[in-house]
């Protein structure tokens, strides 16, 4: 396959694979609200979990995190055999973070990213999604803020992925991903100023069951 065409499938694969809402797919599957409706009316696990559904919520969180894993994983493990170049893993990289964000299969209603996030990342390097992870963990627990624990986590990304490999198309990749991570916060941003932002584990009285 010409390098071109196999680049641009490997990146609308990648895209497809990122439009899976699991958010939504698990809510149905578990007889709750749709997220979008409810709460932050983000579909992502932290609104799930406001249904107090926490089975769905840990669903939502695991199919984000392996959709946004398996294809960059897959091309990091295959990429001497195939011929696949660092940029053609950095475009799968935004690919499917670009497909949570904005997903075809839901009239490009997407969550904020953050568990598609961590897959990639962990697609990308194990440590480098540990750490990640790790500083996710620690802000989260010390101030209960799932918005400012990604927030952190994203701005921390990038530097160490640059810390471990050093630059190139997949450093770029990261960025990118942690700027629109970033962007998509912004409302949690007004809010956590404002004193306003839902703690974890805070419940939405919206999200019924159907």
């Amino acid at each position: 396959m010409n390098s071109v065409l196999m680049t641009v499938a490997l990146a609308v694969g990648a895209y497809l694979i990122g439009s899976i809402s699991f958010a939504v797919v698990s809510s149905k599957l578990f007889g709750i609200a749709d997220p979008r409706t409810y709460g932050s009316k983000n579909p992502g696990a932290t609104n799930v979990l406001r249904s107090g559904n926490k089975k769905a919520a840990i669903a939502t969180l695991i199919g984000d995190a392996a959709k946004g894993w398996l294809p960059v994983f897959l091309a990091v493990l295959l990429q001497d055999k195939y011929n696949i170049s660092d940029l053609d893993i950095a475009l799968i990289t935004i690919a499917v973070f670009l497909g949570h964000l904005w997903p075809v299969f839901f009239n490009f209603v997407g969550g904020k990213g953050v568990a598609t996030a961590a897959g990639v990342l962990l697609g990308l390097n194990v440590w480098l999604g540990v750490a990640t992870l790790v500083t996710w963990l620690v802000v989260a627990y010390a101030f209960r803020y799932s918005s400012l624990a990604a927030l952190v986590a994203a701005l921390f990304a990038p530097f160490y992925y640059g810390l471990l490999f050093g630059t190139d198309p997949q450093l770029g990749a990261v960025i990118v991903m942690s700027i629109l991570l970033v962007l998509r916060h912004s409302q949690n941003i007004a809010n956590l100023v404002a004193g306003k932002e839902s703690r974890i584990g805070s419940k939405s009285k919206d999200a019924q069951k159907k």
